[in-house]
């Protein structure tokens, strides 16, 4: 855990939380602490099953693959709760602004002008067959006066926002909230993938000043951009480590599972000097379950190298298509899974032309012992915070996305009503 002391008051739990991805399910009960850290008093995870992309496709083995990993964290935190927040990676997020303009008619603004204009904003960001999960404020104008960064209490004509709208496919959300209720879970939140990771692994300087976290996760790559302590931008890439598994099997002709094992025991993203003489034993498929071959190591970097830069390429494309100015071009922090493997810093440090450092979840304590592998639970650990209370200064306005029975279940309810 990171040394510096977390300057908030969290709220104390405790909350239950659930990431659903491609690889690998994880659920965490924690709380949080009078310091403003967190502190997990149960973990649990499986292997994915039932789901790619993020999405369910089998509703059946999603179920029990969830059912076990939450479980499992109930068991150890000897806490069972009836809610839990989950992450919003299905369904094909995508990220866009809206300009709001609000009428306030010369008397002072209050508490209910910002619910409307945030009302306003998610209403106008419905389309057909979408639905709004953020509905985040990144500035206000009061009249003519630009950049007011509290409204409150002025007056004014007109109550103007720029909102960041996070919206995401109807029917996918409604999957997940179907397997959920199997398992007897309601949703008491929804957060954004790439926003909960940023959370996780970032400090407010590092979102005020301007960063991009790339989360690297199972089946997806997915991208945030903060600036001046907001959220202004996310975007998602269909590639992530289970792809590198797969093409390694391939290129290979070994089974996922000794696939995934080369890649985490022997994979680097670029090659290095003895790569050629470095011998790898491979199992190969086959109907002899001892034929093994020897391979030199830059046979296996050289199936890797290809995919990571695709990837990387991806992730400069979506900043570029973004048009972000200089939000973007601040320091990029590689979280994820996929962030574990060797070399891929440098080669993205060069690739995007940034610099870049790798990112753990801060101020937590209660992760499984070995921290070399917690940047493969940043999303959950964000999700916490979440939960806590970390993100309310991204969503000032006065109401809450994700409180238990409020907007995100009304939310829900409108979501059942037009599908």
């Amino acid at each position: 855990m990171a040394e510096d002391r977390p300057q908030r008051k969290l709220r104390s739990g405790p909350f239950s939380v659930l990431d659903i991805g491609s690889t690998k399910i994880v659920c965490l009960i924690g709380k949080g602490e009078p310091d403003g850290s967190l502190r997990v008093l149960g973990h649990g995870w499986r292997r994915s099953h039932g789901v790619r992309c993020g999405g369910i496709v089998d509703l059946r083995e999603a179920e029990a693959a969830i059912r076990a990993a939450v479980g499992q964290a109930e068991d150890m935190a000897t806490v069972r709760k009836d809610e839990i927040f989950i992450n919003l990676s299905c369904g094909h997020p995508e990220s866009r602004h809206l300009n709001i303009r609000w009428p306030i008619g010369g008397r002072e603004i209050g508490d209910a002008d910002m619910r409307r204009i945030t009302t306003e904003g998610r209403m106008r960001a419905l389309t057909e067959g979408r639905s709004a999960i953020h509905t985040l404020p990144l500035d206000y104008a009061v009249d003519e006066t630009q950049g007011v960064p509290d409204p409150r209490g002025h007056l004014c004509d007109h109550l103007s926002a720029r909102m960041h709208v996070i919206d995401a496919n109807t029917t996918a959300l409604r999957n997940v909230e179907a397997v959920l209720s199997r398992v007897d879970l309601t949703i008491a939140g929804m957060v954004s993938a790439p926003l909960a990771s940023g959370l996780a692994v970032l400090n407010e300087e590092e979102r005020d000043l301007g960063v991009t976290v790339v989360d690297m996760g199972g089946g997806t790559t997915s991208i945030a951009v903060f600036s001046e302590g907001r959220l202004v931008h996310t975007a998602s890439i269909p590639i992530g480590g289970q792809h590198i598994t797969r093409d390694i099997a391939h290129g290979l002709s070994t089974s996922i599972d000794n696939a995934e094992r080369l890649k985490t025991m022997h994979g680097s993203a670029e090659l290095s000097a003895g790569d050629d003489q470095e011998m790898v034993l491979v199992q190969l498929i086959g109907d002899n379950d001892h034929h093994y071959v020897r391979i030199p190591r830059s046979r296996i970097v050289s199936i890797i190298h290809p995919r990571v830069e695709e990837t990387l390429e991806m992730v400069n494309d979506r900043l570029e298509m973004a048009a972000l100015g200089p939000a973007a071009d601040g320091r990029v922090v590689l979280t994820g899974g996929g962030s574990l493997l060797e070399g891929i810093g440098p080669m993205a440090a060069r690739m995007l032309n940034r610099r870049v450092r790798l990112g753990h979840p801060r101020h937590i304590h209660g992760l499984p012992e070995n921290p070399a592998t917690w940047p493969m639970f940043a999303t959950s650990a964000g999700l916490l915070a979440w939960a806590a209370g970390v993100g309310d200064t991204l969503n000032d306005t006065g109401i809450s996305d994700v409180r238990p029975g409020g907007l995100f279940r009304r939310f829900v309810d409108f979501i059942r009503d037009r599908v």
